[in-house]
């Protein structure tokens, strides 16, 4: 049976897979940090549709019953979404590389134990 983590990573996945993320990556941090159980990184291809993904993941997650918060979403070179257990960063592909908080993420999550 899904916990309510996984249930909330999937359709984050599936809304940024059907609206055309770009460069998905998700990093399990369950045991590694306590801020969340999975964070989610993606880049959107200009400001419009960095602000349309994040838009619609928050619509997304409010129709399945799930509370999230969102920053960010009036500039959209990088929006962040708070779903509580799952973390989700939305880029323009040039903020991401500048940023490249994955990097740091996935390093935290394989060295912590």
């Amino acid at each position: 049976m899904e916990n309510t983590s996984d249930k909330i990573l999937q359709i984050i996945k599936d809304t940024l897979e059907n609206n055309k993320a770009e460069n998905i990556v998700e990093i399990d941090l369950r045991g590694k940090t306590s801020i969340a159980d999975y964070m989610v990184v993606a880049s959107g291809t200009s400001q419009r549709h960095v602000a349309s993904l994040a838009e619609k993941i928050y619509e997304d997650l409010k129709k399945a019953g799930f509370q999230a918060t969102m920053e960010g979403e009036e500039k959209a070179d990088w929006v962040l979404i708070d779903a509580f257990d799952v973390i989700v960063h939305i880029f323009k592909p040039e903020v991401r590389d500048f940023y490249n908080i994955e990097k740091m993420w996935q390093s935290i999550a394989a060295t912590r134990k």
